[in-house]
């Protein structure tokens, strides 16, 4: 077509679908969920898939990542609400301060932030855990950035390296990655890249830019918890860490036993992440809530009302996968793995930079991780011996990136800590810079000896 060859074209049409699917959200302000779906059939329609292939393959892109993610998306967020309204998040919180003392308790708030982001949204764990820098730095008097971006750092890291999180589950669907290798190198990753960017940058940058919160919100949200109503640190770090501790129980299991045997067997099932998670949500049910005097029909209004923020999530996460699927339907991925394995680009590299790129254009991590993910993908099964636990890791890692003002999350840290778009970009986009950057170093280094 247009004198091109059939690749070539396929090539031109995705670049044009991505720019296109750009404009939308940047320009046009269209919600993700309905500049994807039309992302999607242009793609299908251009790339000449047959009407009915192209409505197919679009459902079937949708409903198999929300067959996955959908149910583990409600349960974490279910979870994460019983954390929230039991106190288990200040305990964790307050715990570590007291171990670290004032002096570094920049460091308490990144590891705080580590564990209690591990079930929860970033958006989720920010606001949930924001009343506690203030509070902190009212009462030791440290900077309120010293304190806050390994705060920030601590959430991001395990939002965009650690299953449960949606993006790296997300990521592990597409890739055919074993969830329990991933959780393990997510961690190994997400901790020293979390330390990076955390603490030793927040000190720094605290030194230029110390922050000046609002009074008003200063006195919304530094409000004394009421610590004797709070669950106890160990219960609280045995209920959040379940799942995590499950999934890699079954990823020894694995290794372990011979397929077939029945503890294996039962351990596939209790380590599967929508069970693992479901457990742990049960547990909190006593943990979070019967035991701190919540009644059923309090802890039943609670779980409904931790569903309603997720649905537009959900939606988009949907799209985002049928647009994956239109990406490997039409060939276009086929097309971009050839590229790859010819121009003999790392892997993990293109994947780490085909979502950096989309995760800038549009400002959406979620985005950036599907449509990175659905790219990437072809390169799997062209090139022998790639590690798909480190493809979805360098996928996470490329959609933290340079974090701007087309994102939703760069005006909430904004307006809470009370600064400029400059001294933002000074700080949370600095951050979550270094974040992707060293991150994508430690995959790299890991490659060498797994």
């Amino acid at each position: 077509m247009f004198g091109l060859s059939h690749e070539t074209f396929l090539l031109l049409d995705a670049v044009v679908t991505v720019i296109g699917l750009i404009v939308l959200i940047t320009q046009f302000k269209l919600h993700p969920f309905i500049a994807l779906i039309i992302a999607a059939a242009f793609l299908g329609l251009t790339s000449g898939m047959p009407i009915g292939t192209i409505i197919k393959a679009f459902q079937d892109g949708f409903g198999g990542v929300l067959g996955f993610v959908g149910i583990i998306l409600a349960l974490g967020t279910m979870l994460g609400k019983m954390m929230a309204e039991s106190g288990g998040a200040d305990q964790i919180a307050q715990t570590l301060i007291r171990a670290f003392g004032k002096e570094r308790v920049q460091w308490a708030m990144m590891f705080a932030a580590f564990l209690v982001g591990i079930p929860l949204f970033f958006e989720i764990g920010f606001v949930l855990l924001i009343p506690l820098v203030f509070i902190v730095a009212r009462r030791t008097g440290v900077s309120l950035i010293k304190i806050g971006i390994p705060l920030l750092a601590g959430l991001s890291a395990v939002h965009g390296l650690v299953p449960p999180h949606p993006g790296p589950l997300l990521a592990i669907g597409v890739f055919g990655a074993d969830i329990g290798k991933t959780i393990l190198y997510g961690l190994i990753v997400a901790l020293p890249t979390a330390i990076i960017a955390g603490p030793i940058y927040g000190t720094f940058i605290s030194k230029y830019i110390p922050g000046n919160p609002s009074q008003e919100l200063v006195d919304q949200l530094a409000r004394e918890p009421a610590s004797e109503t709070l669950p106890s640190f160990a219960i609280t770090l045995v209920t959040v860490l379940l799942p995590v501790f499950l999934m890699l129980l079954k990823t020894f299991a694995d290794v372990a036993f011979a397929d077939g045997h029945w503890l294996r067997t039962w351990m596939d099932m209790v380590g599967h992440p929508i069970s693992a998670l479901l457990l742990a949500l049960l547990l909190s049910l006593y943990t979070f809530g019967h035991r701190q005097g919540i009644g059923s029909k309090q802890i039943l209004k609670l779980l409904d009302a931790s569903l309603a923020p997720t649905a537009a999530i959900i939606l988009i996460i949907g799209a985002g996968g049928g647009f994956k699927q239109m990406l490997v339907t039409s060939g276009v991925g086929d097309v971009i793995g050839h590229m790859a394995v010819n121009a003999q680009i790392s892997p993990i590299l293109l994947a780490w930079l085909v979502a950096a790129v989309i995760r800038i254009a549009t400002g959406s991590a979620t985005v950036a991780t599907i449509t990175g993910a659905g790219i990437v993908v072809p390169v799997v099964g062209m090139i022998p011996g790639v590690n798909r636990e480190l493809l979805v890791l360098a996928t996470g890692a490329g959609s933290l990136i340079l974090s701007h003002v087309n994102d939703a999350g760069f005006w909430l840290v904004k307006q809470y800590f009370n600064m400029t778009v400059a001294e933002t970009f000074k700080t949370w986009t600095a951050m979550e810079t270094i974040l992707s950057v060293v991150a994508l170093i430690f995959i790299l280094l890991l490659s060498l000896v797994v």
